[in-house]
């Protein structure tokens, strides 16, 4: 089992920058491919983006060129460093992991099997 807790969310400023961290505990996560999710008030969860094993990453469209996540495994941590924030990009942030992909990465939920609890990420205008 892993257990994986977000950090990093808080109240920004239209424009400003937040980096969020997954750290990971209770076995390596070097294999594993890593996602961001967010869920706004009264709206669904959606992918925001992903990294795999390999460190090639995937984006929602919305967020392309304003988000990169990367991956320390050193640390056993993935971060989310997100840039140009926009009010829309309130939400609650959730990191995943998905430990039986062999290749690639998923932008569905019900294929990441690990989740942490969230952090607030608020971005006002």
């Amino acid at each position: 089992q892993v257990q994986l807790v977000e950090s990093g969310g808080g109240l920004v400023q239209a424009g400003g920058s937040l980096r969020l961290t997954c750290a990971a505990s209770g076995r390596t996560i070097t294999r594993d491919a890593m996602a961001w999710f967010r869920q706004a008030p009264g709206k669904e969860r959606e992918f925001v983006g992903a990294i795999n094993r390999l460190s090639s990453t995937t984006y929602l469209d919305s967020v392309k060129g304003r988000f990169t996540i990367s991956r320390d495994n050193a640390k056993n941590t993935v971060y989310l460093q997100m840039n140009s924030l926009k009010p829309e990009d309130t939400a609650v942030y959730y990191c995943a992991a998905d430990d039986r992909r062999a290749v690639g990465v998923s932008t569905e939920e019900y294929e990441y099997d690990y989740w942490g609890q969230g952090t607030q990420v608020t971005v006002s205008s």
